[in-house]
């Protein structure tokens, strides 16, 4: 074959492969076409147009929200809205034909704020189901005591729903689940004795429900794999469990807003890798475990209002090359700020250190840290010249209220977005800011916009 047959020969080949690629595009099983077609008849708003691709006789594999992955067949349906000016993008139901997408993994409708029903029942149609979320819809109702059924699962996200009643405990067969969320919604009940055989969870959020009671003894049956736990803001109630302290790859832990007692276990100090702890808004009492092993590794931390008396920072705070977000709100803090020399002073974004003891001054602090976007300090004891503050051009919120502040209240406030310095001993004229007049309320003689005017 000459080099001139030869170029033509490759053109021919790139030319038919072309079509070939082409023909099988242009493709979609009549099952999945119909199944999709029905779902988009369900919907009633579709503000984005994100169905406006969807019509019949196109390629369904190159639909917007639609994945293929062999075959032509559907394997993925990833549909996601939001709202523009306080209304739904998307609203309508979800057809029970999309039963007919026999090769769907995963199914994922998040936001899609005004779909209402009930669980759909088209997914238990799905053999090879594996990732299901449905976050951020409008389902309600109970959870489907049969939800076993979805044997291959390995996510399960519901949350931001109005699902309601208990956990099914069915739930314990989902063996090869790693995440599962319910947060946000108004599960009630107790907690199900279901985790003997999750053995692959490592993502378990039911915060923000209505849960009550204790945790189940299967519970540490978790351990080790669970990296993520989140019970925050519900009525759980008891001693925090010693077993925790399995949890060795644990990064992240919320129980706050519940009705915890008794004292931290002195073993939280094996989770060795915890970056984030909230225990705030609980009944906890007596000595904080010292976790100085995770010092270099906690990145935020809150245990405000519970019933502690730390007196001081913990030391191993104080130590910590990587905390950003500090609160430790009415925490029995009885210490001169001065004396308080953190080794990340630079890297925090945000602490409220508000209804404690602490006095001093904190201008040292405030004027380097370089990052620091809120900074709370009310119903203490500080005495400060408010005069002396730099303020950095990252603080976007500041409140020194209920303290012993003095001085001037400086120009550069104006650049804040909130604060508060009500109740404290400023005196002279006001800056212009975009405050109101609580903003100032209660102090020695401050006037001038929005308080009275200066006397001439």
């Amino acid at each position: 074959m000459n080099s001139c047959s030869f170029t033509l020969f490759i053109l021919a080949a790139i030319i038919f492969l072309r079509c070939l690629s082409s023909t099988r595009a242009a493709t979609c099983h009549p099952d999945d076409e119909a199944g999709l077609l029905a779902f988009k008849s369900g919907i009633t708003r579709d503000r984005l147009g994100i169905f406006s691709q969807w019509k019949k006789g196109t390629p369904c594999c190159s639909w917007m929200g639609v994945i293929c992955i062999t075959n032509d067949r559907v394997t993925t349906l990833r549909i996601s809205g939001s709202t523009v000016l306080g209304q739904s993008v998307v609203s309508g139901t979800i057809s029970p034909s999309l039963a007919k997408l026999q090769h769907l993994e995963g199914v994922y409708f998040t936001y899609l704020q005004n779909i209402t029903g009930s669980f759909p029942q088209f997914l238990f149609k799905l053999p090879k189901l594996k990732y299901i979320d449905l976050t951020g819809t409008r389902l309600s109702g109970p959870l489907p005591t049969n939800i076993d059924a979805l044997s291959q699962l390995e996510e399960l996200i519901l949350e931001d729903n109005q699902f309601t009643g208990p956990i099914p405990t069915s739930i314990s067969n989902l063996t090869r689940l790693t995440w599962f969320s319910l947060r946000g919604n108004r599960i009630s009940g107790t907690i199900p004795d279901i985790f003997k055989s999750m053995t692959q969870l490592g993502f378990l959020a039911l915060s923000r429900n209505r849960l009550s009671g204790k945790l189940p003894p299967s519970f540490a049956s978790l351990a080790p794999s669970l990296v993520v736990l989140e019970l925050n803001q519900n009525n759980l109630s008891g001693k925090i469990p010693n077993y925790l302290s399995r949890f060795k790859e644990m990064s992240s832990l919320y129980l706050s807003k519940n009705q915890y007692s008794g004292v931290v276990p002195k073993s939280f100090a094996n989770m060795t890798k915890l970056n984030h702890l909230d225990l705030s808004h609980n009944l906890l009492t007596g000595p904080f475990p010292d976790l100085k092993m995770i010092d270099n590794i906690i990145y935020a931390l809150d245990l405000s209002y519970n019933r502690f008396h730390l007196k001081t920072i913990p030391k191993w705070v104080t130590s910590s090359r990587s905390i950003h977000s500090l609160k430790l709100v009415k925490c029995g803090i009885k210490m001169r700020f001065e004396d308080w020399k953190p080794e990340g002073t630079k890297l925090f974004s945000d602490i409220n250190l508000s209804e404690n003891e602490i006095s001093g001054s904190p201008t040292w602090f405030l004027n380097n840290a370089e990052n620091l976007m809120e900074f709370q300090a009310s119903g203490n004891k500080l005495r400060f010249d408010m005069e002396k503050l730099k303020f950095k051009k990252s603080l976007r919120l500041l409140d020194m209220s209920r303290n012993l502040v003095f001085g001037k209240v400086p120009a550069t406030v104006a650049g804040l977005e909130k604060l508060n310095l009500s109740q404290n001993h400023l005196c002279g004229k006001l800056p212009v800011t975009k405050f109101k007049a609580n903003t100032f309320a209660g102090n020695d003689c401050l006037c001038g916009s929005p308080l009275s005017p200066c006397k001439a």
